[in-house]
């Protein structure tokens, strides 16, 4: 096998990358955007659009370099709802549409505790449990119609085969619906009327197929293409470090969302209050983690700019302590209810100078989470914040951990494609470029913590 296509939806941008399996690096990619209709009748997703997309961007990656499997990873906190004719009974729903929280006093009611479930309460629908109670309670003919539900990755993977399935790194992304320590679902499950209702469970790396033959016959794939079950994307970016690595150590996944994952760490008490859960790897073992908004916060920053700080500026910065405190996104993170705050930033603060505050803000936003999760040992920084020198630096300053960055794009396409082939041969990333201990820049970190405490 040579060549896996990886069916990669994040919550802003899809692709469909073409992994090598000898390097694990990407042959080729074709993306497009994850617009959400605003409805009626809510906020969701255009999965007609996205399955329009992957069918031609199969169709096209097949004939110019040719396909030899194909694997999917999706964001997490999403299902989809299937009618018995395996149609959408409903909508999917944005999980930050604001609906749910309408419903939220009898939704309480219902969920079970952090201590079993390792999902903090989250706004919206970041609960998957929450989604399900508010559709299940307000569109009409809902109950009449649901047939199965299906966690996000396995969709993609079930219209490919016909064969439609639930998965554990996705049942286990702050859903409320499953006990990692007892690995089963939770109570959450029957009191929703879904017992009998949730999908198959299958392993992330199940073999599916064959392929549905109107999609064999729409990408020129043979019939025969293996389909992995699928895999939440974050889990996709943790994937190859578990087969690769000794614990502990902890794995950074960036994109809109930035998870930080401890694996083999010390051990602590989380705190649902401050956006720490417990996900659940491909091999079903829970992992503590932590997350915020790190993609999104960095966008709305530097106003969709991609600016690159240089030398003067980070100078300029670490030495008037020009600092961003959090939060730029409220709801969720370390610190959900605070404000973001300037300090020390003069009006009209450079551009350049506005980067690398931004970028020490993610960086001790994540050195934040990875201490709530009891993260050890040596940090992989997988994603777009792996090109970030300044981030990079500043991590490593703010843990005193060696700090290194997987110098790809993205790791989830990596991750998943190793659910078709298997191997771990290259899953180590090669060392970011070394930090040297420097008093000014541990001052600055030591004082944007001390604002925060």
């Amino acid at each position: 096998m040579s060549h896996v296509a990886v069916i990669d939806i994040g919550k802003t941008n899809a692709k469909v990358a073409l992994v090598d399996t000898g390097t694990l690096a990407q042959v080729a990619v074709r993306t497009a955007a994850n617009r959400v209709r605003p409805g009626p009748p809510y906020p969701h997703f255009d999965l007609d659009a996205l399955w329009s997309f992957v069918l031609d961007a199969l169709a096209r990656l097949h004939a110019a370099h040719g396909i030899d499997a194909i694997s999917v990873t999706t964001h997490g906190a999403s299902a989809v709802l299937l009618d018995a004719e395996g149609g959408i009974a409903a909508p999917m729903l944005d999980y930050e549409h604001d609906g749910p929280d309408r419903l939220a006093k009898g939704y309480d009611a219902i969920r079970p505790p952090f201590a079993r479930t390792g999902s903090p309460r989250l706004p919206g629908g970041l609960n998957l449990g929450a989604q399900l109670h508010w559709l299940l309670q307000t569109v009409p003919g809902i109950d009449e119609r649901l047939h199965r539900v299906v966690t996000y990755p396995q969709y993609w993977s079930g219209r490919l085969t016909g064969d439609f399935r639930c998965e554990l790194t996705s049942l286990g992304c702050h859903t409320d619906l499953w006990e990692p320590g007892a690995n089963r679902y939770s109570a959450l499950v029957a009191a929703l009327g879904l017992a009998d209702r949730m999908a198959p469970i299958a392993r992330a790396d199940a073999q599916l197929g064959p392929l549905l033959p109107q999609v064999a016959a729409r990408t020129g794939l043979p019939a025969d293409t293996p389909v992995a079950c699928g895999i939440h994307d974050s889990n996709a970016s943790l994937y190859p470090h578990l087969l690769a690595r000794t614990p502990p150590f902890s794995i950074v996944s960036t994109g809109t969302w930035v998870v930080c994952m401890a694996v083999g760490g010390r051990r602590v008490t989380l705190d649902p209050a401050r956006d720490t859960l417990i996900n659940v790897a491909a091999t079903g073992e829970p992992v503590p983690s932590a997350r915020f908004m790190g993609g999104r916060e960095f966008e709305r920053i530097l106003n969709r700019r991609e600016v690159v700080p240089g030398a003067r500026d980070i100078d300029a910065v670490i030495g008037a302590e020009v600092m961003l405190l959090p939060g730029v996104e409220h709801g969720s993170g370390p610190f959900p209810h605070r404000a973001a705050e300037w300090r020390n930033a003069p009006a009209g603060l450079p551009e350049g100078q506005r980067a690398a505050a931004a970028s020490f803000y993610l960086a001790l936003m994540t050195a934040t989470c990875l201490d709530l999760v009891g993260g050890s040992g040596e940090i992989v920084v997988e994603g777009p914040f792996g090109r970030n020198a300044s981030y990079l630096d500043m991590l490593a300053t703010a843990t005193g951990r060696n700090v290194f960055s997987a110098g790809e794009s993205t790791g989830t396409s990596a991750g998943a494609a190793l659910l078709s082939c298997g191997s771990s041969t290259h899953a180590a990333p090669a060392p970011s470029r070394p930090v040297k201990p420097n008093a000014a820049w541990r001052r600055y970190a030591a004082q944007w913590r001390a604002r925060t405490a």
